[in-house]
């Protein structure tokens, strides 16, 4: 399984474009997966410099219904015109970053007819299944940081219904890939008990200095078992140093133009 990084906040190569969002391109179990699709189309742009035809991919899947995963859909859709896009039913939501800030996706996109909606689980092959664990229960506690969805004309704290997760069976292996981890990072390794985990942690608003003890502290609870992590994104760099010194090993961090074998 081979997991090339289109798009994420850091670049490791300088002919690559970075900028605040998450893409993944993914080919395991015999098919070619685009995870995200960044904030705007600029993934597209590296993936062609990295010798990947996006023209090809099989599947795409929207983690959730944010502008910095979302807003290169239509890149994508511009460039492939076969491919399922799958998103949460709910990814289409009013969302909003504290009062003013719109952070969802272009509602232009609903138009298209490649969209198809996952209303909770969704198994698209033997080795390969979505999931968005509505009933699932919150063990640890998350903070949104204050995401909000505005329903019936109000705003309330979002509860990242829209958020869903991609797990990759190979063999006894399980692998899940997540975008932001906004239902928390150690909820999912909770449910799914992973021996890999890709993906955001959302931990960028915690300060390394003042919020020492509650990095240590998700850092032992990662550690319990033995998933090993592969992160960026939304998990901050300071935040991830922190976590990197406690959890060595275990941890990796993702940048645009990695490629990952795992």
């Amino acid at each position: 399984m081979k997991i090339y990084t289109l798009m994420e906040n850091t670049t490791c190569n300088e002919a690559l474009v970075c900028e605040h969002g998450l893409s993944l391109y993914i080919e395991a179990a015999g098919k070619r997966i685009l995870f995200d699709a960044g904030q705007t189309g600029a993934f597209a742009d590296n993936a062609e410099k990295m010798g990947i035809d996006l023209s090809q991919v099989d599947i795409c899947i929207l983690s959730h219904g944010h502008y910095d995963h979302g807003g290169g859909l239509k890149r994508f859709l511009e460039l492939n015109n076969h491919a399922k896009v799958y998103v949460s039913r709910h990814a289409f939501g009013d969302y909003y970053n504290g009062e003013e800030k719109f952070i969802g996706l272009d509602w232009e996109l609903l138009n298209s007819e490649q969209i198809t909606f996952v209303r909770d689980n969704l198994t698209l092959s033997d080795t390969l299944s979505l999931h968005t664990c509505p009933n699932f229960p919150q063990v640890y506690f998350t903070d949104a940081y204050g995401m909000q969805v505005k329903r019936r004309n109000q705003l309330e704290v979002d509860d990242f219904r829209h958020e869903m997760y991609l797990l990759i069976r190979e063999g006894e292996r399980r692998i899940i890939v997540s975008g932001c981890s906004h239902r928390g990072v150690m909820n999912l390794k909770t449910w799914f008990a992973p021996d890999v985990f890709i993906g955001g942690f959302h931990l960028m608003k915690l300060d390394p200095a003042s919020d020492a003890a509650q990095l240590h502290h998700i850092a032992d609870q990662l550690l319990q078992g033995h998933t090993v992590y592969y992160t960026g994104h939304c998990t901050g760099e300071g935040p991830y140093a922190c976590l990197k010194a406690h959890m060595g090993d275990r941890l990796h961090a993702l940048s645009t133009g990695m490629t990952l074998t795992v």
